[in-house]
């Protein structure tokens, strides 16, 4: 169900603060999020969740997961920049390799990071660019489908992540050779998935294999990393995955394998973490009739690209009007010279008048961090919704200089005033 926690009040108070569209963060919410989280795996006294930067690569929002104890999962040199400067280093970050440059691997190791290792062919450049550390985790791709029971949950030969049963080994003993102690054990083969037996099933999968990949290297099998892939519930009729319930079948399996302990378990949750605690805030500027009823809002692709991408739902509740009934339909759009430019396609909402101010749920993650400026159009403003009841602004709004600041080097510079 998407999250309705906050009341309507609160995105009018914002929008007469700042200007339509932006999106806004409930720092509460995500507080107790991380909180919720870290009890599920209370138990394993080694968890730690690396929030996944690139769902939302805030320093606000970062620097509010900090407080709660997590690290972050970076997959470029700009976020490891970010990670620094937010306070993050060594075992508080980890970089997730994919067809990294070798540059970021140094950075990486200069961080004092976790290097999370994609394919055998890296381990040469993690030896010339920063050295091996002794602890350095590998991503394990197991191939074909990833079922449970009948129920496919991913389809992990088809992803261009991770190593082959056969090259885990391989690359074990060839980093055991140049001087790693211990090896972390990382896969991800479900996206956005409410099931909560996915976690479970993953982490026996890894606890299993990295008990006998320890085995047979004689290095210690250090951590599982679990990456992400809990989902959210987007649509009304879906249900919100239990994670303390997720927690438990993971200490279960953990038990049954590990009664000694000693294995730690990581986490790389972006969606689950804060998808469901933002909300794109935009403004009906534009109401067409023709073989449909289209309503244009301020807001395009460029602000949310999921539904354009993906065909993604996200749920569309219009302020002071959520209990009124959905009694027209409407497909609701953006400016963009792109038909697929569309938050809703043939959804019943109250009738929407101009000026309307519409509510798109469940922008928290792989919102605006995914924004773009096809068209020219400028993406907007971020703003926490904080834990006082006040808003603040986190990110302005691009102006027009921001998408012209990369042409210094053309002579149209001087007429843009970027000279």
């Amino acid at each position: 169900m998407p999250n309705f926690s906050l009341p309507d009040s609160v995105f009018t108070r914002a929008a007469e603060q700042f200007p339509t569209p932006f999106h806004l963060y409930d720092e509460q919410g995500i507080r107790e999020n991380a909180r919720l989280l870290n009890k599920a795996f209370a138990w394993c006294p080694s968890f730690r969740e690396y929030f996944a930067v690139k769902a939302l690569p805030n320093p606000a929002i970062l620097r509010i997961l900090k407080e709660e104890g997590c690290g972050l999962d970076c997959s470029s040199a700009t976020e490891l920049t970010l990670a620094k400067a937010c306070g993050f280093s060594g075992e508080e970050v980890i970089l997730s390799a994919n067809a990294m440059p070798p540059e970021e691997f140094a950075q990486a190791r200069a961080l004092g990071a976790f290097i999370n290792l994609d394919d055998i062919s890296d381990i040469d450049l993690l030896r010339d660019n920063g050295g091996i550390p002794e602890t350095v985790c590998v991503r394990y791709n197991p191939g074909g489908q990833f079922s449970i029971g009948n129920t496919i949950m991913g389809n992990p030969g088809e992803a261009k992540y991770g190593m082959t049963d056969a090259q885990l080994p391989e690359a074990l003993e060839r980093l055991a050779g140049l001087g790693a102690k211990a090896f972390g054990l990382h896969a991800f083969l479900s996206s956005n998935t409410t099931d909560e037996n996915y976690f479970p099933a993953l982490a026996g999968t890894l606890f299993r294999l990295g008990k006998k990949l320890a085995g047979e290297t004689g290095l210690r099998f250090a951590f599982a990393d679990l990456s992400g892939g809990v989902g959210i519930p987007y649509r009304p009729e879906q249900k919100k995955t239990d994670i303390l319930a997720v927690g438990e079948g993971v200490r279960r399996v953990y038990e049954e394998v590990f009664p000694e302990g000693g294995v730690g378990i990581k986490t790389e949750l972006g969606r689950w973490m804060t998808g469901p605690f933002g909300w794109l805030v935009t403004r009906a500027v534009h109401e067409k009739k023709i073989y449909r009823d289209y309503i244009g809002v301020d807001a395009s692709a460029v602000n949310l690209i999921r539904p354009a991408m993906y065909g993604a739902y996200h749920h569309i509740t219009v302020c002071g009007k959520r209990d009124m009934p959905a009694d027209h339909v409407y497909d609701v759009t953006g400016s963009l010279c792109e038909n697929n430019d569309k938050f809703a396609v043939e959804r019943p909402l109250p009738e929407i008048r101009l000026g309307d101010l519409l509510v798109i749920h469940d922008t928290g993650a792989h919102g605006s961090a995914m924004g773009y400026n096809y068209n020219g159009r400028l993406r907007g403003a971020e703003v926490l919704h904080q834990a006082d009841g006040t808003d603040r602004l986190i990110r302005r709004a691009e102006r027009a200089e921001d998408y012209f600041a990369t042409l210094d080097i053309d002579p149209a510079a001087k007429a843009l005033g970027l000279e």
